[in-house]
């Protein structure tokens, strides 16, 4: 896949960003998004790098409409799968700045869960507190890449020395990577985790892992999914308060269905006493975790040495507001937590591809209504990058589908004109030669893709990823 370029060039332009948890399609069979996405491109999209492996299909009714889709993760793709199946005339060219497509669906949040692999927005939200640059502090987003291979975090190597880790955030990213941290070492060699991070996590000394959110139970952003399999997570128990969840249930009874049933779990497993066969395996135990609620960072603080993490300092917080929407307000009550590894799961952010396309800056995504991008004629955008990185790959698919349809609305309109010929790869392809650039085909993904499954398959894992840009590309032209 080649670079992306800026979108005047390639006439229309989708900006495509995706978003995290699986497709429905994944929920009803074993699929791996992966491969629904990779069913895509080989079948129906209209990407030229694809070569003869393709299908276009033309009519004499609908005007050839060529689009331009910057971003192969989900949010691209079921933009360009929306508007090939509705306009049989869509023409599509989809540009990845890597060797390798699906973007995050690829480096996603956890390799034990190859059916959800999927996160969007390519920065990450700081925490803006003193401390937040010593060694062995690291945002959940850079720690995931090098877990899962991202080329741009293969020499991490986090410090896991420490036997007390704390994650500030109780989102899904949180309790992903807390899971990882204390996984059993042989549930992991049957993933597609990378080699180097397999082996520093068996050498781990990490056995205690807390995981803080600034607000409370009620409030959590993590799903049931993630939650049963941190309580049921082998080898490893959980330590929660019960005084955080007494006095929830008569406020249960009133929530919607899905947050009513994770919040009952999260109450069962704070409030009820194990007996029997369970309380002999949480006795047995080498492994602990637990959540912290009503906490907020102020402050990493250093060890005797002043150069890595010694602790954090968190204020106690007090909600202000509505079960949904309520606030978490500061007190002058202050915890310490002992600790040499720190991880900030507190979301991720979008940046501006270039600055012909409007951006707003605070917020990280790109200002638009139903993905048309405001000011910009002719420039769309789907995914986080257009509302923020919220919601499950679900979400992305139908946020995907909007866009689609409101690019086929202007056509529709001739709000956008396509009546004029646009010079589409044919233009690009030359700029890029010009530019000494040789962009990789999917001829050539899908040499890295056997390359990397028969590396898998020699050691007994789905896949062993190539970890550089150098080395996709030395198999990619072999």
């Amino acid at each position: 896949m080649a670079t992306a370029l800026s979108a005047p060039v390639a006439g229309r332009v989708t900006l495509g960003k995706c978003g995290r948890r699986r497709t429905e399609a994944a929920m009803r069979s074993p699929r791996t998004v992966a491969a629904l996405l990779a069913r895509y491109s080989l079948r129906t999209s209209g990407c030229r790098a694809c070569g003869p492996g393709t299908r276009r299909i033309s009519s004499s009714v609908d005007p050839e409409v060529k689009v331009c889709v910057i971003g192969s993760g989900p949010a691209g793709f079921y933009t360009a799968q929306h508007l090939l199946k509705h306009h049989k005339s869509t023409v599509i060219d989809i540009y990845e700045k890597l060797p390798v497509p699906f973007g995050l669906v690829r480096f996603g949040v956890a390799p034990d869960h190859p059916e959800v692999k999927s996160y969007g927005a390519e920065t990450n939200q700081t925490l803006g507190i003193p401390g937040e640059n010593l060694l062995g502090v690291y945002s959940a987003r850079a720690f995931v890449g090098w877990y899962n291979g991202l080329p741009e975090n293969r020499d991490l190597n986090p410090e896991l020395s420490s036997e007390t880790a704390v994650i500030v955030g109780h989102g899904n990213v949180a309790l992903d990577v807390a899971r990882i941290l204390l996984s059993p070492i042989d549930m992991l060699k049957k993933t597609d985790i990378t080699a180097h991070a397999l082996e520093a996590i068996e050498n781990s000394k990490v056995k205690r892992v807390i995981i803080v959110g600034r607000r409370g139970p009620l409030q959590v952003a993590f799903t049931i999914k993630e939650l049963r399999e941190m309580i049921n997570l082998p080898g490893t128990r959980s330590l929660l308060d019960p005084s955080d969840f007494e006095g929830l249930k008569p406020i249960v009874k009133d929530l919607p269905r899905q947050r009513k049933r994770l919040i009952e779990l999260l109450i069962k497993a704070g409030l009820e006493i194990n007996s029997g066969k369970e309380a002999e395996c949480r006795a047995a135990a080498t492994k602990e975790w637990s959540l912290r609620f009503l906490r907020s960072p102020l402050e990493i603080v250093p060890s005797k040495d002043g150069k890595r993490v010694g602790g954090i300092r968190l204020t106690v917080t007090m909600l202000e507001g509505s079960v949904a929407s309520a606030q978490a307000i500061q007190t002058e009550d202050i915890e310490d937590l002992e600790c040499g590894l720190v991880l900030c799961s507190i979301g991720y952010k979008s940046h501006s591809i270039d600055p012909s396309v409007p951006f707003d800056q605070q917020q990280g995504v790109i200002p638009n209504k139903l993905g048309r991008v405001l000011h910009a004629p002719g420039v769309y955008c789907s995914g986080w990058v257009k509302r923020g990185p919220v919601g499950v790959i679900v979400t992305t698919m139908n946020d995907s589908f909007e866009t689609a349809e409101s690019v086929m609305e202007d056509v529709q309109s001739g709000i956008l004109d396509v009546s004029a010929s646009k010079g589409g790869f044919k233009v690009i392809e030359a700029l890029l030669k010009q530019r000494g650039i040789c962009p990789v085909s999917f001829s050539g993904w899908k040499k890295i893709d056997s390359f990397e499954m028969a590396a898998g398959e020699k050691v007994g894992k789905p896949r062993e990823k190539l970890l550089s840009v150098k080395e996709m590309l030395k198999v990619a032209n072999q």
